[in-house]
């Protein structure tokens, strides 16, 4: 095999798992973003550092969140895709 296929080829075998923690990582905001703007209080760290400190939320319980179908819809497909891609819960 010439050396700089194997190079190529060991650079993208040890980028893969940066680049599908990437891809869970805007899955993850994507979904969250929804909440966001329906006026979600996040309560985990991640997501106070994300989108800040809730100032502007108005629901503690994500299921009272009001979501139209379409949100609904999004954040469907977006949880279909994590877990296809096995991104963490």
């Amino acid at each position: 095999m010439p050396r700089l296929l194997m190079i190529s080829l060991c650079l993208s075998l040890s980028t893969a798992p940066a680049f599908a923690q990437a891809l869970c990582d805007e899955m993850w905001a994507e979904r969250n973003a929804i909440y966001f703007d329906a006026g979600y209080c996040f309560k985990t760290t991640r997501a106070k550092a994300a989108f800040g400190d809730n100032a502007d939320c108005r629901y503690d319980n994500i299921a009272d969140v009001p979501l139209t179908a379409r949100n609904r819809a999004d954040i469907a497909d977006i949880l279909q895709r994590e877990r296809s891609a096995g991104c963490p819960r």
